[in-house]
C-alpha cells in the first residue's frame, strides 16, 4: 500500500475484509434464526442473554490483535520481515494461554455471569448450557484473529475470507443438521459454531504455512518480551476500548433483560441488524489503518494523509446506502428473525430500526477516525470517546426503557454516536495536520 492508487489499495482491501466479516457475523445470525425457527422464542432469547459474555472475551482479543497488527503493518511497511514473523509468533503463543484461561475460568462462571445479568430462570439452564458450550471455541477464535491480522498487515485481506466463507457454510449446514433435523435445540447450535471455529483457524494456519514471509521458522516461534510488551502496550488500550462495547451492552442487557422475553428476542434480533449493518464500516476502518500504518512505517506521511480522507469518503457513501436499506427493508428483516408474522417481537423489532437506521452515517465517521487514530498509535482518544459513547448509552437505555419501550433503546444509541463523533471529530480536525506530519511517539 505504500505505492499506487490509495483508492485502489482501499477498496482491494476492504471488500475481503467486509466480506470476511460478514461471514462471522452469519455464525451467531444463523444460530438465531435456525433457532427461531426451529426451537421457539425461549431459546433465542436464552443465545441472546448467553452471547454479551462470549462477547466480551472476543472483543478482548480482537483489541490486542488490533495492536499487533499495527506492529506488523509497520515492520511490512519498513521491510523488517524478521520483526514481523516474531510478532506473528508472539501473539500467536500468548493468545493460546490467555484463551486457554478464559476456557476454564469460564465454566464454573457461566451461571454467576448469567444471574448478573438478570437473565430469566426459565432460559437460565439453556443460557449457561450455550454458553458453556461456546467457550470451547474460544481458543480456535483467538488464532484465528491473529493470524488473519497477519495476513492483513501485508495486504491480504482474501485469504482470511475464504477460510470464514468455507466456515460459515460448514456452520450453517451444522445448525440446519443439529438444531432442525436432530433437534438439539442450543447445544446444536453452539457445537456448530466451535467446529466451525475450529476450521477456520485451521485453514488459517494452512494459508500462514504457504505465505514466504509470514512462514515462522522454530528459531522463531517464541515470545519476544520486548515486543510482547509494545503489543500489550498497544494492544492493552485497544482492547480496554473494545471490551468497553460488550460491558456497555452488559448493563443494557440487564435492562432489557427485565422487560420479558419479546423485548429480548427484539433487542437480539435488532442487534444482528445492526451488525450487519456496521461491521463493514469497520472493515474499511481496518483498511484506513492498515494503509496509514504501512506509509506511516515507510516514512511516507503524506500518503497516510491522503489515505484518510479517501477513507472517510467510502465510508460516508456506505453509510447512506446503509441508512436506506436498513429503513425501507426493516420489517422483512425483523420477520427473518421472528418464529412467526404475528409474534410479539415484531413490533417491537420495526419500532427500533425505524428511529436508528436514518443515524447509519455516524459510526461509519467514527470509524474512519479510529482507524486513523489507531494507526497513529493513539488508542487513549478511541478509548476515551467510546467510554462516553457507550455510558451515555448504557445510562440512557437504564432511563428510558423501562418509561417508554424499546425506543428508549434506539434514541440512547444515537445520542451516544452523536457525542462520540464530537469528541473525535474536534480532536482529530485540530490536531491531524501535526499528528500525520510530525508523529507523536507515544499515544
Amino acid at each position: 500500500m505504500t505505492e499506487g492508487s490509495i483508492p485502489r489499495h482501499l477498496t482491494a482491501y476492504a471488500l475481503p475484509v467486509i466480506l470476511g466479516n460478514l461471514f462471522q457475523l452469519m455464525y451467531n445470525a444463523v444460530d438465531a434464526v435456525v433457532i427461531g425457527r426451529y426451537a421457539g422464542e425461549e431459546a433465542v432469547a436464552a443465545v441472546s442473554a448467553a452471547n454479551p459474555v462470549m462477547t466480551i472475551a472476543v472483543l478482548g482479543i480482537s483489541g490486542l490483535t488490533i495492536g499487533a497488527s499495527v506492529l506488523m503493518s509497520r515492520f511490512f511497511g519498513a521491510e523488517e520481515g524478521e520483526k514481523l514473523r516474531l510478532e506473528t509468533a508472539t501473539i500467536c503463543l500468548f493468545g493460546l494461554l490467555l484463551s486457554l484461561g478464559i476456557l476454564v475460568a469460564g465454566q464454573p462462571l457461566a451461571v454467576p455471569f448469567l444471574r448478573l445479568l438478570r437473565t430469566p430462570e426459565e432460559i437460565m439452564d439453556r443460557a449457561s448450557a450455550y454458553l458453556r458450550l461456546v467457550l470451547l471455541g474460544f481458543p480456535f477464535t483467538f488464532q484465528y484473529n491473529a493470524l488473519s491480522a497477519a495476513m492483513r498487515s501485508v495486504g491480504d485481506s482474501r485469504g482470511p475470507v475464504w477460510c470464514l466463507a468455507a466456515a460459515s457454510v460448514l456452520n450453517t449446514l451444522l445448525d440446519i443438521l443439529a438444531v432442525g433435523v436432530l433437534h438439539l435445540d442450543v447445544m446444536g447450535a453452539a457445537a456448530a459454531t466451535v467446529i466451525a471455529q475450529l476450521f477456520s483457524a485451521g485453514m488459517c494456519l494452512a494459508l500462514i504455512r504457504r505465505t514466504p514471509l509470514l512462514r515462522v521458522s522454530r528459531s522463531e516461534l517464541r515470545m519476544d518480551g520486548p515486543l510482547l510488551r509494545e503489543t500489550l502496550r498497544i494492544g492493552s488500550v485497544a482492547a480496554l476500548q473494545q471490551v468497553c462495547l460488550p460491558l456497555g451492552k452488559v448493563i443494557i442487557q440487564g435492562v432489557i433483560n427485565a422487560q420479558g422475553v419479546a423485548m429480548i428476542a427484539a433487542f437480539n434480533a435488532c442487534s444482528r441488524i445492526d451488525d450487519f449493518a456496521i461491521v463493514p464500516e469497520q472493515s474499511i476502518s481496518a483498511a484506513v489503518m492498515t494503509c496509514m500504518a504501512q506509509n506511516l512505517g515507510a516514512g511516507k506521511k503524506d500518503r497516510a494523509r491522503q489515505a484518510f480522507y479517501t477513507g472517510l469518503a467510502i465510508e460516508l457513501s456506505y453509510g447512506l446506502c446503509v441508512c436506506l436499506a436498513a429503513w425501507l427493508l426493516r420489517r422483512p428483516l425483523m420477520y427473518l428473525f421472528a418464529p412467526a408474522p404475528d409474534a410479539a417481537m415484531v413490533p417491537l423489532g420495526i419500532t427500533y430500526l425505524g428511529i436508528l437506521a436514518p443515524f447509519y452515517l455516524l459510526p461509519a465517521f467514527n470509524n474512519t477516525l479510529q482507524g486513523a487514530f489507531r494507526a497513529l498509535k493513539k488508542m487513549r482518544v478511541t478509548l476515551a470517546a467510546t467510554i462516553l459513547q457507550m455510558g451515555t448509552r448504557a445510562t440512557l437505555i437504564a432511563v428510558l426503557v423501562p418509561r417508554i419501550g424499546i425506543a428508549g433503546a434506539a434514541w440512547a444509541a444515537i445520542t451516544g454516536w452523536i457525542l462520540m463523533s464530537s469528541l473525535e471529530g474536534c480532536y482529530f480536525f485540530k490536531t491531524q495536520r501535526h499528528a500525520l506530519l510530525e508523529e507523536e511517539k507515544t499515544a
